[in-house]
């Protein structure tokens, strides 16, 4: 597994506008969490042993903090011929078999994930209400065999400041998980520079 960091958008970005479909062909929209107090945007897949390390504690922790009024999304972006296990069929089993309570959603022409600047899976991204940028990074220091629980103490953090209204620490330290797994035609700038 190639270990690839987040490439940190700047804060105070907007959310960029997104309409894609969930593994069901229902399409939901940026606009769709206009009336959240926050959204959370995590770029996941299914094979990704990262996204699997946090899988759980990631899932418990968005109900809770939907039950709070935070818009909740996840995205896929992997080039599913390539990597068939991330086809949105498979993606339908993970909603189940991890009790995803938000939106997983399918980027099939990586235009989204570009859009974002997402490197890797996970790749997290909290805006205000504004739907300004307000963190990126890291879901906790934990990783596949590190031995640190898994808590989501940095995102919890960010989302808990936000809700109270407060500002977030500029301190962020980047995601870092497995490289999204681009088309061959379609890397993008940001990503091959690396």
């Amino acid at each position: 597994m190639a270990e690839t960091p987040s490439t940190m958008l700047p804060l105070g970005t907007s959310a960029p506008d997104f309409s894609l479909p969930d593994p069901s062909g229902k399409l939901v929209s940026l606009d769709d969490f206009k009336d959240a107090r926050a959204l959370l945007i995590a770029f996941l897949c299914n094979h990704c042993p990262y996204v699997k390390h946090i899988q759980k504690q990631f899932a418990s922790l968005a109900k809770e903090y939907q039950a709070q009024g935070v818009g909740v999304v996840a995205i896929n972006s992997n080039d599913v011929e390539n990597y068939p296990e991330d086809r949105p069929e498979k993606m339908a089993e993970e909603i189940k078999q991890a009790d995803y309570t938000f939106p997983y959603l399918y980027d099939g022409s990586q235009q989204v994930a570009k859009a974002y600047r997402a490197a890797c899976t996970p790749d997290l991204y909290l805006f205000d209400q504004d739907h300004r940028l307000v963190y990126r990074g890291q879901f906790d220091d934990s990783r596949p065999g590190n031995g640190r629980l898994v808590t989501g103490a940095d995102l919890r953090t960010a989302l808990d400041a936000v809700l109270a209204g407060g500002a977030v620490a500029g301190n962020q330290k980047p995601s870092v998980g497995c490289n999204i797994k681009w088309k061959r035609q379609g890397i993008p700038d940001y990503f091959s520079n690396r």
